[in-house]
């Protein structure tokens, strides 16, 4: 049973919304945090990965070796491939998935053109690769946040996620160890393993950036007070909570398990609340990567 969250006009509930709610506004939010996305992607990338020859996977590692045996500048290959991949997916993929990689497959090679020529902060690698990981993933986070995509390797995933009915994150890793490997085949087996130091950056600050820093708990709480813990929870805590139906497995008994999420400052309450009401009651608190509702982050 869902109990109605708690109307008190003692503490005003936290909205954090994501974006400008008109449709209109969205639109031009998201277009502008792919932009940016793209801009921060851009400067890691001619700041810390292509001096040190790291191709962490993609289109941006592919050009990266192409630079490093050929000569010529990444912004060309990636403009190469990008290209063709775009009109694939809009043949092979529809118009409306293939339009959305359009800016971004065209700004991000600008954006490593403009920046081809900014020094490098350093010239240790395993530096170059923990912070170039960390501004390509800030970048790839505001993309995805903006509904967006670079285009690159992550179409060209899709396509064969599509046609040969492999999952999205195994055609992703198959193109990405691809490029890799080349690197260690072209550059070196020492910069391959700088690459996938970066990748797994890469893909840790993503979904921090896509899920925030604002870090919640969900709490289980099994009691034979069950409808006095609630109404405190509802009162005193003023957060919402579901109550959910179970059994005990030793017991059988018909039991009442409380589901309450609260945010990271709150669970210190939160216990001392339960000790007072129940000091038996039994209690789960783990971590929860993202919550979206009522209380906390509205998309």
């Amino acid at each position: 049973m869902n109990r109605p969250v708690s109307t008190s006009a003692s503490r005003p509930r936290r909205r954090l919304a994501s974006g400008p709610a008109n449709p209109r506004a969205q639109a031009v939010w998201g277009i502008a945090q792919l932009l940016l996305g793209a801009f921060i992607i851009a400067a890691s990338f001619n700041l810390f990965l292509v001096p040190n020859g790291i191709a962490s996977g993609g289109v941006s590692g592919l050009s990266i070796i192409v630079k490093q045996v050929l000569g010529i500048q990444p912004a060309f290959t990636q403009w190469t491939v990008n290209i063709p991949l775009f009109f694939a997916g809009l043949w092979l993929l529809g118009r409306k998935f293939a339009l959305k990689t359009l800016l971004g497959s065209i700004m991000l090679p600008l954006f490593v053109l403009l920046t081809a020529h900014w020094p490098q902060p350093t010239d240790n690698a395993l530096l170059a690769a923990v912070y170039g990981g960390v501004g390509v993933g800030i970048g790839l986070g505001l993309v995805f946040r903006g509904r967006g995509s670079t285009g690159g390797t992550d179409l060209a995933a899709q396509i064969l996620h599509k046609y040969t009915g492999l999952s999205l994150g195994i055609t992703v890793v198959c193109f990405d160890g691809l490029v890799i490997a080349l690197a260690g085949i072209f550059i070196s087996p020492e910069n391959a393993l700088y690459a996938l130091i970066a990748l797994f950056v890469t893909s840790k600050t993503i979904d921090l950036v896509q899920t925030g820093l604002q870090l919640s708990k969900v709490a289980f709480i099994i009691s034979d007070k069950s409808e006095e813990l609630a109404d405190a929870v509802l009162t005193d805590l003023d957060r919402g909570l579901t109550e959910l139906d179970a059994h005990g497995g030793y017991t059988g008994q018909k039991r009442t398990v409380l589901m309450v999420v609260v945010s990271q400052n709150e669970v210190a309450k939160l216990k001392r609340l339960v000790r007072t009401v129940d000091p038996s009651a039994f209690v789960i608190i783990s971590n929860t990567a993202e919550v979206v509702g009522q209380g906390f982050k509205l998309e």
